[in-house]
C-alpha cells in the first residue's frame, strides 16, 4: 500500500493582515472547508485541519507531505476554490512523485509565488538506531 498524501491546512489563519473572521470562520477554515471539497475525489490524498502552522505573515498556510517525502509549506492564499484546486492538483503531481518534488514546469499556476519553505524528510531509523532513552547516535 502506498502512503497517501496529506494536505495540513492551518486553521487558525486569517484572511489577512486585517480580517481574522468572516462569518464567523477564519480564514484557514474557510480555506480547509474548499480544499476538502476539491480533494473529496482524489484517493492519495487526506486532508486535515490543524491549529497554527506558524506561518502568521503567511496567511491561509498549507503543508503538504508524505513519509520518506520532502514537505512543503505554502501560503498566502485568498480562501477560496482557485486557490483549493491549485493546492489539491499541486498535491496530486507531489503524490505521483518518487520524493516529492515536482518540477517547476507542471506546477499549477495558482501555486507559483506561494512557497514558503521546503524541508527535508527525516533519515529512516529502524529501534536499533534509537537507543533507550530516545538519544540518537549521532549527537
Amino acid at each position: 500500500m502506498v502512503a497517501r498524501t496529506t494536505i495540513t491546512v492551518c486553521t487558525t489563519c486569517s484572511f489577512g493582515p486585517d480580517e481574522k473572521l468572516r462569518d464567523g470562520l477564519t480564514g484557514g477554515e474557510t480555506l480547509a472547508g474548499f480544499v476538502e471539497d476539491a480533494a473529496r475525489a482524489q484517493d492519495a490524498l487526506a486532508v486535515r485541519r490543524h491549529a497554527c502552522l506558524m506561518g502568521c505573515k503567511s496567511h491561509c498556510a498549507v503543508a503538504i507531505s508524505a513519509p520518506a517525502k520532502m514537505t512543503y509549506v505554502l501560503g498566502r492564499f485568498e480562501p477560496g476554490a482557485a486557490a483549493a484546486s491549485a493546492i489539491v492538483d499541486y498535491a496530486a503531481l507531489y503524490a505521483d512523485s518518487i520524493d516529492g518534488v515536482v518540477s517547476y514546469r507542471s506546477w499549477p499556476d495558482g501555486v507559483k509565488g506561494h512557497f514558503l519553505a521546503r524541508v527535508p524528510p527525516l533519515p529512516a531509523e529502524t529501534a536499533a538506531d534509537v537507543p533507550a532513552g530516545g538519544d540518537r547516535k549521532d549527537r
